[in-house]
Order: C-alpha cells, then sequence, then structure tokens
C-alpha cells in the first residue's frame, strides 16, 4: 500500500472502499443491477438531451434547463458508478487519496450543481403560472443562459474550496471507508487532523448550496399552489395542466432533497450508518435513472417528441 514514513506515524495515501462488500454472496445480482441502472440513466438522459436539441418544439427555457439536468445527471453517475462496478469484479476496492479527493471534488460539485438547477425550474414553472404574460420576458434566452452559467460555476467553486481544505488533512489512522464513494463524512472521520475549519466551512457553504436553493423551491411552489387553487373550478383543463407541469418536477425535488436531508442533516446513529448507503444511493443513483422516465412519461411534450423521434427512425 502506498503509505510514506513521517516521524512515528504512518500517513495513509490509499483507502479500501468497502462499498456493499458485506454482501458477498449478492456481489453477482448487485453488479447486474448496478450495470443495469448505470445503461439505463446514461441511455435515458442522453435521449432527453437528443430530443431536446433536435426537436424545435422543445426549444424554450422549461427543457433547456431539463436538457442541463440530464447532462448533470449523466456526469454524477459516471463519477460514481464505473468505480463502484470496477470495483465488484476486482474485489480490490482501492482508491488512492488523489482519487478519493478528485472523486468527492466531482460528486459534490455536480450535487451543488443540480440544487441550483432544481430551484432555476421552480422559478421558472412560478413565471410560467404566476406570470404567463410575462413569461417570454422575463425567460428570455440571455436569462437563461446566465442562470445555467451560474449554476455550473457556483458548485465547482464551493467545493474546490473545501477539497482544498481536505488535501490539507493528515491521515494516519485506519483507511476503511464505510461507503461506496469518497463522501465527506467517511473522510473526515479518517483524518488525525484539526477538522474543525472544514466544518465551518461546510456549514457556510451548506446555506448557500442546500439550504438556499430548498428555501426558493419551497417559496415558488408555495405561491405555484396559490395560484393554482385560485384557477376556477371550470377552468378545469388550464387547472389540471398547472398540476401536471409541477408535478413532475415536485417529484425529483422531494426524492433528492429528502435523501440529502437524511444523509447530512439527521445525527447519525449506530442504526443509521448502514442505512445511509441506502439513502444515498437515492440522491447518487437511483435519482439520476428515474429523472428521464419521470419526465418523460409525465409530460405530454417530451413523449410527442419522442414518438416523432421514433416514426422518423422506423
Amino acid at each position: 500500500m502506498g503509505n510514506t514514513e513521517e516521524g512515528n506515524q504512518t500517513a495513509i495515501r490509499e483507502f479500501i472502499l468497502l462499498g456493499f462488500g458485506n454482501l458477498l454472496e449478492l456481489q453477482p445480482f448487485l453488479f447486474s443491477f448496478f450495470l443495469m441502472i448505470y445503461i439505463l440513466t446514461l441511455t435515458g438522459n442522453c435521449f432527453i438531451i437528443l430530443l431536446v436539441v433536435a426537436d424545435q418544439h422543445l426549444h424554450t427555457p422549461m427543457y433547456f434547463f431539463l436538457a442541463n439536468l440530464s447532462c448533470l445527471e449523466t456526469c454524477t453517475s459516471s463519477v460514481i458508478l464505473p468505480k463502484m462496478l470496477a470495483d465488484m469484479i476486482s474485489q480490490k476496492r482501492t482508491i488512492s487519496l488523489n482519487g478519493c479527493l478528485t472523486q468527492f471534488y466531482f460528486f459534490g460539485s455536480f450535487v451543488a450543481v443540480e440544487t441550483y438547477i432544481l430551484a432555476v425550474m421552480s422559478y421558472d414553472r412560478y413565471v410560467a403560472i404566476c406570470r404567463p404574460l410575462l413569461y417570454a420576458s422575463i425567460m428570455n434566452g440571455k436569462l437563461c443562459c446566465q442562470l445555467m452559467a451560474g449554476t455550473w460555476t457556483n458548485g465547482p467553486f464551493f467545493n474546490g474550496i473545501l477539497v482544498g481544505l481536505l488535501a490539507q488533512l493528515y491521515f494516519c489512522g485506519p483507511n476503511v471507508i464505510n461507503h461506496y464513494f469518497c463522501d465527506l463524512t467517511p473522510i473526515e472521520k479518517l483524518s488525525c487532523s484539526d477538522t474543525s475549519r472544514i466544518e465551518l466551512f461546510t456549514l457556510f457553504s451548506a446555506f448557500f448550496i442546500t439550504v438556499t436553493p430548498f428555501l426558493l423551491i419551497l417559496i415558488s411552489y408555495i405561491c405555484i399552489m396559490s395560484t393554482i387553487l385560485k384557477i376556477p373550478s371550470a377552468v378545469g383543463r388550464k387547472k389540471q395542466k398547472a398540476f401536471a407541469t409541477c408535478s413532475s418536477h415536485l417529484i425529483v425535488v422531494t426524492l433528492f432533497f429528502l435523501s440529502l436531508f437524511l444523509v447530512y442533516v439527521v445525527p447519525e446513529t449506530e442504526k443509521l450508518k448502514e442505512l445511509h448507503k441506502i439513502f444515498s444511493f437515492f440522491y447518487t443513483i437511483f435519482t439520476p435513472m428515474l429523472n428521464p422516465l419521470i419526465y418523460s412519461l409525465r409530460n405530454r411534450e417530451v413523449k410527442e417528441a419522442l414518438f416523432k423521434f421514433v416514426r422518423i427512425f422506423l
């Protein structure tokens, strides 16, 4: 193992990712299961991007944001699943310190970007439903590009600082990470250094990366629901369409933020320690696969574009 001597202590330069190694008899099934999820994630999200680019009817702000979300979900899955699948085949399960920090940098950046994309999508729905006459002027192409540029910049910026602080830590104790990827809390727990600066910065950045987007989404949907409920029951189709355009986004937001809350906010206990892998599964692996299914099956425009695309090639 790549260790180096420093004084009377040994600096750890390599970690062991336990993953789901405690379920040895289920490894063939788990490998097939996660491989299938990865293929479905790549196929579904790439297909959403292709449809949005190819179909003129989908060249609107909502689908522009959806294409960005699909691109992001493809990246998030590709940071975690290939390494996890390779570990299941080789049974080696090791990752270098630099490799671990690199994986966390990209994973953390993509999660931070997703919180803001979901917030932007909720704002888009707010303007479409609560300010329909001003929608075209407010959600113009320039603003949409600026919003996406901001979301794709904020995540890497904050996470870059956090990874810089992690790179200064000294690791001298156990090198076993009881997780299937390099996450912040497991890395911190293995350090022999003082992590108070990291914890302080994590609290600071969490306000901008998690709390702020969640509050923006909450406020947007309070306004949206208030507006929808005010629509006269006689205008039933308009009311039904308004609910339909929001329900898909609400499902994604609920799954994503609920799993984040259970992993990073609820205090860790012995009983919850193993469950953290399951909770993490939802926002790291399951949600990226589910997003294209939710948006395509519950969205009339995407289904029409899909049928049109299929007819062209069949």
